[in-house]
Formats: C-alpha cells, structure tokens, sequence
C-alpha cells in the first residue's frame, strides 16, 4: 500500500491490527466457572462451531468469559446451548508427552441465544434485562419562536 505524496515523499505503511473473533457455536459441556487470585471470576466454554475445519467439518474453540458475564454465563448456560462468541484470539503454546502442541482462544463477550431442545420446561428463570444507562446530559428546552 506504499505510495508516493505529491512532494515525491514515499508513504507510510498504516500499521493497523485488528483481531477480532466472532461466531456462534453450541457449548459441548457446562461452563467451568473460578476465582483468579485478584478475585476476578472467570468463565471457561467449550464451543463447537460448524464449517471452522477444513473440509466443513466442526471446530472447537475454548472461550473465556471475565466478571459478571461469565458469572452470568455460568448461572444460565449448559451443554448444548447456542451462543454467540466476539472477543480476540490469543494463542497458547505447551508441550505434551514430548511434542510441542497449540491452541487458540478467545477471550471476550456471550450471548445467550437458545436452550437445548427439551431445556425450555426446566430453564431457570432469565435474569430481567439491565436497565438502559442513562445520559448525564440536560435535556435541551426548544427554543422559543
């Protein structure tokens, strides 16, 4: 994307990064609720996303939830539910048994979307929905004509 100005000065190249993740994806197992040492709770999901392999196959991807949402999504969710997931990406590295292994995983927001089938007679009550923030700024009195 180099160029050149019209002073014949070469552009700089934008250093720009984005890494945003978004999908949606069924959890494969119950949410893993914990407390970190500052006292931060924390998520664990495991999600399984259609068409993320190669050859349309299903993915898996771990996602962890910080705070009130991921006490929220631990209270609420269960195996076989379907979420949406945005955050970013981190990759880990570990070695097991003597081979170096990786993983990717987000870290980031859930939505809640729909229960199992056979969940909805037996779903706990749904938190009521948070009240909009309001603005700190005046209203504005018409102006007179």
């Amino acid at each position: 994307m180099g160029g050149v100005t019209s002073s014949n000065q070469p552009l700089e190249e934008p250093k720009v990064n984005v890494n945003k993740y978004i999908c949606t994806g069924r959890l494969t197992k119950d949410p893993e609720l914990r407390a970190l040492s500052s006292g931060t709770s924390v998520c664990q999901l495991r999600l399984a996303v259609d068409n993320m392999a190669r050859g349309r196959e299903v993915g898996f991807i771990n996602v962890s939830v910080y705070g009130s949402g991921g006490e929220a999504a631990a209270k609420y969710l269960a195996k076989g539910w379907l979420v949406a997931v945005d955050g970013r990406l981190e990759y880990g590295e570990w070695d097991a048994e003597g081979t170096r292994r990786h993983d990717y995983q987000v870290v980031g927001n859930v939505e809640f979307l729909t229960a199992p089938r056979g969940a909805e007679a037996q779903e706990p009550e749904q938190p009521a929905p948070a009240e909009p923030a309001k603005s700190s700024r005046k209203k504005q009195e018409p102006a007179a004509a």
